[in-house]
């Protein structure tokens, strides 16, 4: 199965001016732990996730700051004919739960581990990149 047929079309996303609290008021309104930033031709920029407002953002009192700031600027993508296997092996790779799909450089959706684990075909898959991605880190205490 490709990523086409899996993944969500409508994305709500922020350009690099958008401010961490318009993005983190967004995250909570739509239930969701990462943003897209694209500029006006709808580019995929970087992506901004709940983990980098708090890191490089509240951490560091930047709270007064746009996506450019906090967003993680090397995007790990998928494309919209990418197998489903490739989708779950990247997230994986990269510890990751959500990819956005790109396509020509343009963002034309999400795709998260939770979409690979509603097809029964990926169920193991998505366990499996999951097992993965939950891979206990070693925090410095």
């Amino acid at each position: 199965m490709k990523v086409r047929e899996l993944m969500t079309k409508e994305v709500s996303t922020a350009n690099p001016d958008t401010s961490l609290s318009q993005i983190a008021a967004k995250m909570k309104d739509l239930d969701v732990g990462s943003i897209p930033v694209c500029d006006h031709n709808d580019r995929a920029l970087g992506i901004v996730t709940d983990r980098d407002i708090v890191i490089r953002g509240v951490t560091t009192g930047n709270i007064n700051v746009g996506a450019q700031d906090i967003m993680s600027g090397h995007l790990i993508y998928a494309t919209p004919d990418m197998h489903a296997h490739e989708a779950a092996n990247l997230m994986a790779e990269n510890q990751i739960r959500r990819l956005p799909v790109v396509d020509n450089g343009k963002l034309i959706g999400m795709v998260s581990i939770g979409d690979l684990a509603t097809v029964n075909v990926y169920v193991n898959e998505a366990g499996d990149a999951l097992s993965d991605i939950s891979k206990p880190s070693n925090p410095r205490m």
